[in-house]
């Protein structure tokens, strides 16, 4: 098995080293006064660092005498060092407009605050002002932003509240340790049950990565649900050629940002198999309402009102394909058994659509809690709390099978929400997933599912979304600041593709060809010679990750 990160002592001395810059970084006010010393307070204890030796640090490599001190105090190696100064020195451009936006909105404000409590301007001050504008004033800078830049314009002194960061050091030690022992444990128990399988010649059957044979034909309907003054449009995908029987239907819902047409590659993958894929937008959440925030015409990201709305999205979209069924598919469509499948804030909608409900005290809980652990999740997942405190129905009975890739749901719905669900769930998630980390957001949360039909897949350096497509700079970046090498996006979509495909077809369709490849034997099959594995697990493992949890949690 191929997993890339290091020890915890060294991951721990990483983030320490990354939070030193960081709070080097976030500075205060806007005075004339540029920054001269960085003091971290302990207490009464009170350690000063000169800004001119981390600027030296990073210019020359020379470590003055208190650097040094640091250096020591974290036991940071001749390695470490040079990846903080590459870290120090590393640059992106990045779009002033857009960033400035963002840390306007309530998204954004929520996280200046959060990170302005351990960077302060002064022993006793949020810093989250001087960090909005030390941010803005880099971004501006034509030499891109960087730590290093972030010093040179930043204004004043900087106070770092050590007992805070130390605290923060230890949540994020502990999304490594629990990712490293979960995905020992996944391993061992997808092994397990695969022992128990019995032993399939895949390379004989058909190779479910492979687009099927039906062709593809695409459409847009432009939809109005006047009930809720909701405009919206929706892409639909079918097949040149019918399968016999009636056609199954999958709706597919985007993550936060983005927009149907992402999702132009998996509705054809389904639709050359023979199924009619829907993929709605939803205009609360999507790219156009990011666009319009960027623009200056919204203060938000998304709107909270859409973690309702979204799931609607679909059985509107569901009853627009009832009543044109006779029309424009000659009553080909199966609008009773339905699949639904999504990403991220998607994987949110359709896990509520299938039945998981809204738990506000367990999130209200969460979210006063969320530095147990560091979740970026939770400042999307508490803005649920934004809404009225109601009961919210948003199951629709036509809904029979789900799949939900890196779902943001555990805050949200908790246990008691997600044993609502009662169909067949899939769960897909990521081993270098920094937005919904596996083992709080899809590991924990498929262990609370009750429904007897579920299924887990773990991949190796799946990371949420594809970073290849956000720049070089911003891939240096990470690659230099988190040691990560990220596995080719084909390779992962070839690993999802399959799986879906099997998921919906025995889920939904009682198809006994596929019920192999929904298998721990399939996923070794699929990752035989790769350097990043698939593994696989369903309920029977329920005991083995219940006994891991416990030990775990025991160690803490």
């Amino acid at each position: 098995m191929f997993f890339k990160y290091q020890t915890a002592s060294n991951w721990l001395k990483k983030i320490q080293l990354l939070l030193l810059g960081i709070g080097a970084s976030a500075i205060a006010t806007l005075p004339a006064k540029a920054a001269e010393k960085i003091y971290f307070q302990y207490g009464p204890i009170v350690q000063s660092l000169e800004v001119s030796s981390l600027e030296t640090f990073a210019e020359t490599g020379v470590v003055s005498p208190d650097l040094q001190f640091y250096f020591k105090f974290l036991k940071a190696d001749k390695e470490e060092q040079q990846r903080f100064q590459q870290v120090l020195k590393s640059s992106i451009k990045v779009n002033l407009v857009p960033i400035s936006q963002f840390l306007y909105t309530p998204l954004g404000e929520n996280f200046l605050n959060q990170f302005g409590s351990y960077i302060r301007t002064d022993p006793n001050i949020n810093g989250k002002y001087a960090l909005r504008a030390a941010i803005i004033l880099a971004a501006s800078d034509p030499k891109g932003l960087s730590l290093l830049n972030l010093f040179r314009k930043y204004p004043t002194d900087m106070w770092i509240d050590v007992r805070s960061s130390l605290e923060l050091s230890k949540a994020a030690g502990i999304v490594v340790e629990a990712t490293k022992y979960f995905t020992k444990t996944i391993t061992q128990l997808s092994e397990e049950e695969a022992k128990k399988e019995v032993a399939t010649n895949f390379s004989a059957l058909a190779d479910l990565r492979q687009l099927g044979n039906l062709g593809v034909q695409q459409k847009r309907w432009q939809l109005r649900d006047e009930k809720r003054n909701r405009s919206f449009y929706v892409d639909l995908y079918q097949p040149q050629r019918w399968r016999s029987g009636k056609a199954p239907v999958i709706v597919i819902s985007h993550g936060l940002g983005s927009r149907p047409e992402d999702l132009a590659k998996r509705a054809e993958f389904f639709a050359s198999h023979g199924y009619v894929i829907a993929v709605p937008q939803h205009s609360g959440s999507d790219m156009i309402q990011l666009q319009n925030m960027h623009q200056g015409l919204s203060r938000n990201v998304f709107f909270s009102q859409d973690f309702i709305d979204a799931p609607l999205d679909i059985s509107y979209v569901l009853d627009e394909l009832e009543r044109r069924n006779q029309s424009e598919f000659s009553g080909r469509l199966n609008v009773q058994s339905v699949g639904v499948m999504g990403h991220s804030f998607g994987g949110y909608t359709v896990l509520a659509v299938a039945g998981a409900t809204i738990d506000f005290a367990h999130l209200q809980q969460t979210c006063n809690n969320n530095l147990e652990y560091l979740d970026f999740s939770l400042f999307i997942q508490c803005r649920v709390l934004d809404l009225p405190r109601q009961p919210y129905n948003l199951r629709d009975p036509r809904v029979k099978a789900v799949y939900a890739l890196n779902p943001v749901n555990y805050a949200i719905f908790g246990a008691k929400g997600l044993s609502q669900i009662t169909i067949p769930t899939m769960l897909e998630a990521g081993t270098h997933d920094p937005a919904t980390p596996a083992v709080f957001e899809q590991v924990r949360s498929f262990k609370m599912l009750t429904t007897p039909n579920k299924y887990l897949a773990l991949v190796e350096g799946q990371a949420h979304v594809d970073f290849s497509v956000l720049g070089s700079g911003l891939m240096q970046l990470i690659e230099s600041a988190t040691y990560l090498t990220l596995p080719p996006p084909a390779l992962l979509n070839s690993y999802s593709n399959a799986l879906t495909l099997a998921f919906f077809e025995v889920s939904l369709l009682d198809n006994p060809t596929y019920r192999p490849y929904l298998q721990a034997t399939y996923t070794e099959y699929l990752s035989r010679d790769q350097q990043f594995k698939v593994f696989f697990i369903s309920a029977k493992s329920d005991a083995g990750l219940g006994e891991a949890s416990r030990e775990f949690r025991a160690k803490l």
